[in-house]
């Protein structure tokens, strides 16, 4: 899902709104360059089985999948397999263009960063058959309006492109590259879309919830059936893959299930500048690439150069949610009109990415400056906006060191 912010409610709204629920479970981790600085966790992992949450049951984190996603590509870049500024039509073995801009290459820089001109216009959750290329073909899936590179819209649909791409430099199927590239060398039993988790993980997964009522991962403590879209016939062989043909099959946007504990692992890499308990995973160069920018709101809400986000009901546009971005990473507490992107509240600037499907709302966060960093996540998290940000009063409250549940 699309990880859209709320609107500012208006003080008539707050009125009638009802009191706010507490979230299923929460959990949240706090970190340094050396380890674990604080662990909390309250509520179930799962109400039917009463089973208690803990700091180290893989959750499906959302969006933050999409900065794990670009650790993997640096690494690949490192080893020369990919090129940020390379037409991945190269890769593709097939020419992915804007039709309102066919002289315009898109790059796997423009992907990751949202200024590919790709839209959510058509869905990203694709069967196991599926072919991108014909996904791709439908004009809905394009921005018309902004040639690429010179508009953020943030898109799910970049990152089953990324995948493609990634699958087609090593012909390697990408949730298998995913632990090959990251999760394995940091020793993190974690997975994308169930695939290749442990039997010991998969009993342990975070049931999601929206009002009481299970709506993903309701495994009941077993592997799940399919662990990706079955095919348009209902199957689920997935000896149909074939790199880079449809690389929606494990979500790399939103797919990965992955601990809080796992999570501040990746935010200590960060840190780390590539390093983390004796690993090095990335060079430093490649880190700083991370923590670049390339894309900041400009402030102006009659001629932006980008979508902060939106109100989910009602469409209305410039949220102030996203103001700054970069390899799929998220920079926070930006310093520009409009923008309301500090969940933290203390104007310090973060960099890392939040996390919004099926009522869960997940983030990691580091300071460098600092030298610390959270991870959190919660489920069922109400729609409400925040009192100081665009973000989820849930969120804040994490970000803040004060969670809370409802078991």
């Amino acid at each position: 899902m699309v990880l859209a912010p709320l609107l500012l409610l208006s003080a008539q709204a707050m009125d009638a709104a009802p009191p706010p629920a507490h979230p299923v479970a929460t959990v949240r981790v706090t970190f340094d360059r050396k380890g674990e600085t604080g662990v909390s966790a309250t509520g179930l992992a799962d109400i039917a089985a009463g089973r208690a949450i803990t700091a180290d049951d893989p959750v499906r984190v959302a969006s933050i999948s999409k900065l794990v996603v670009a650790i993997a590509v640096m690494r690949l870049v490192e080893q020369r397999k990919l090129n940020l500024d390379a037409d991945v039509s190269e890769l593709l073995g097939w020419t992915l263009r804007n039709p309102a801009f066919p002289d315009r290459p898109i790059t796997l820089k423009l992907l990751m960063s949202h200024r590919s001109g790709l839209t959510d216009g058509v869905d990203y959750v694709l069967p196991l058959d599926a072919e991108l290329r014909t996904v791709l073909a439908d004009p809905r899936a394009w921005d018309t309006a902004h040639p690429p590179g010179e508009f953020f819209r943030y898109t799910n649909l970049n990152f089953p492109v990324v995948a493609a791409v990634m699958e087609r430099a090593t012909g390697e199927r990408f949730d298998r590259l995913m632990d090959r590239l990251v999760l394995a060398p940091l020793r993190i039993d974690a997975c994308y879309n169930f695939a290749g988790c442990s039997d010991a993980a998969a009993a342990r997964a975070v049931v999601l919830y929206r009002a009481g009522k299970p709506v993903r991962d309701d495994h009941r403590g077993a592997r799940p059936a399919c662990p990706v879209t079955p095919a348009s016939d209902g199957s689920c062989d997935l000896t149909r893959w074939r790199a880079g043909a449809n690389g929606a099959i494990f979500s790399p946007q939103g797919g990965l299930r992955i601990s809080a504990r796992g999570l501040a692992k990746i935010g200590r890499l960060l840190i780390g500048r590539g390093t983390v308990d004796g690993v090095r995973l990335l060079t430093p160069r490649s880190v700083a690439q991370l923590e670049r920018p390339l894309w900041t709101f400009n402030g102006d809400p009659k001629n932006p150069n980008g979508e902060t986000g939106s109100d989910p009901s009602t469409g209305t546009p410039f949220g102030g949610f996203y103001c700054s971005y970069g390899l799929a990473v998220t920079f926070l507490a930006t310093k520009a009109s409009g923008c309301r992107d500090d969940p933290f509240g203390d104007g310090v600037r973060r960099l890392g990415h939040a996390g919004d499907a099926y009522a869960l709302r997940s983030g990691l966060w580091i300071d460098r400056a600092h030298g610390t960093g959270t991870a959190y996540f919660a489920t069922d998290v109400p729609m409400l906006a925040g009192t100081q940000s665009a973000f989820t009063p849930v969120e804040e409250a994490l970000a803040q060191g004060k969670s809370g549940s409802r078991h």
